[in-house]
């Protein structure tokens, strides 16, 4: 038997950004709010999910179609839920957004349907504008994050190949067996999701199926990937000392990486960032747990790499 869930019951999903700036003119923080005229408010800047969307792409076109900003996102902040005027619940993410020095001096804002206003304002005048506590109990978390100096992070985004043609059907050698069309589909959609964090490279196993899946977003971004062997399915438990260098590196880098693997290397990949980093290895164990072309986006702070990961978050592509 089944039982319709009523309309109004129904969660509506949306997402956003704390977007922040730091002046270089008087070395202050600044954060983002926006004006909707239409509600006569100050608030954040979000929207709901488009159909086929995720999350993190959500936030990223809602920024910027609501600000004119592409937004790169940072450390998830956490989620928001009340009610609307209609009775259905919302649910809101929001992520943190860094807005550089070269984009923010060369932006002009144009009023759109849904904001006639942005601000960039004080931590302490933000919390005094907003409209709504929620967005102030939000706000708070930030604040907290850069009164620790966690607020700058760099992500590094575990990848585990897309859907491969299966051992038994491949009379090659498992290194040669290439995706499907399902895995085709699968690295084309998890796209939007990795490029939501602006990936500054691309590290790949040498096996076909990972070089496959990395290709997509590789061309997108005109990155060549760095073909490791150490990360390959048939080659870290031989010498997983290898495999830690290689996520020493991308630790030391402290720029946005995408690191595509296997299934079986997966933990062994997590393992060495909560090593790096001084992050407990539990916490970050179910990160390790991937399906096919799904990704944890594991956010690691700047200034203080050692100080332990500030968050971190899994998912997939919509097929």
């Amino acid at each position: 038997m089944t039982i319709d869930t009523p309309a109004a019951s129904r969660t509506v999903y949306a997402a956003g950004a704390v977007l922040w700036h730091e002046d270089v003119e008087d070395d202050k923080l600044k954060v983002l709010v926006i004006h909707r005229g239409r509600h006569g408010d100050y608030s954040l800047p979000k929207g709901k999910v488009d159909p086929g969307e995720t999350l993190p792409e959500t936030a990223a076109r809602e920024v910027e179609e609501e600000t004119g900003y592409r937004a790169t996102l940072g450390a998830p902040l956490g989620y928001i839920e009340y009610v609307m005027p209609n009775g259905r619940p919302k649910e809101v993410h929001y992520w943190t957004a860094e807005v550089d020095e070269a984009s923010f001096q060369a932006h002009v804002f144009e009023p759109n349907d849904e904001v006639d206003a942005i601000d960039w304002v004080s931590l302490k005048k933000a919390k005094k504008l907003l409209s709504y506590d929620r967005d102030r109990e939000l706000l708070e978390v930030f604040a907290d994050r850069y009164r620790r100096g966690l607020h700058r992070t760099f992500a590094i985004l575990v990848l585990r190949h897309a859907t491969a043609v299966p051992p038994q059907s491949w009379p090659g050698d498992d290194d040669s067996r290439p995706i499907t069309a399902r895995g085709l589909e699968q690295a084309e959609t998890v796209v939007p999701i990795l490029r939501a964090f602006g990936p500054e490279a691309v590290v790949t196993s040498n096996a076909v199926r990972c070089r496959s899946t990395v290709a997509p977003i590789s061309s997108l971004l005109e990155l060549t990937p760095q073909v490791e062997r150490s990360i390959a399915q048939g080659s870290y438990s031989r010498d997983e000392e290898e495999l830690d260098e290689v996520v020493r590196k991308l630790i030391a880098k402290r720029r946005s990486t995408v690191i595509c693997s296997h299934s079986p290397v997966m933990p062994a990949i997590v393992r060495s960032i909560a090593l790096h980093t001084a992050t407990r290895p539990s916490s970050l164990a179910r990160h390790a747990m991937l399906s096919t072309g799904e990704c944890s986006v594991i956010h690691v702070p700047v200034n203080h790499p050692g100080a332990g990961v500030v968050a971190a978050e899994t998912h997939g592509p919509i097929t």
